[in-house]
């Protein structure tokens, strides 16, 4: 399986639109079939930075997911409506 965190930084006036494409991000991913976790949280201290944690069956899985549409789109607005480039920590479970 795959782990995989993920931390995102928006800027604050996209905020809530970002939030929005986020949700309706989780709510598509979890239909994938090798989606087993996909939990977004806020950042109670900075309410502009958003952390998925995510359980990948396998690196296919992960792979197929970023190809999907919303994924893509989302990757459109980054430059624009993040205040920095995502930051993905790929992991191993111990």
């Amino acid at each position: 399986m795959i782990y995989l965190t993920a931390i995102i930084k928006v800027k604050p006036e996209y905020r809530t639109e970002l939030t929005t494409v986020l949700k309706n991000m989780v709510n598509k991913t979890k239909k994938e079939t090798a989606c087993i976790q996909y939990d977004l949280h806020q950042g109670l201290a900075d309410s502009n930075t958003f952390v998925f944690y995510e359980i990948w069956k396998d690196q296919e899985g992960l792979d197929a997911h970023n190809q999907q549409d919303y994924i893509r789109e989302f990757g459109l607005l980054a430059s624009e409506k993040l205040s920095e480039t995502p930051q993905l920590y790929l992991t191993n479970k111990l």
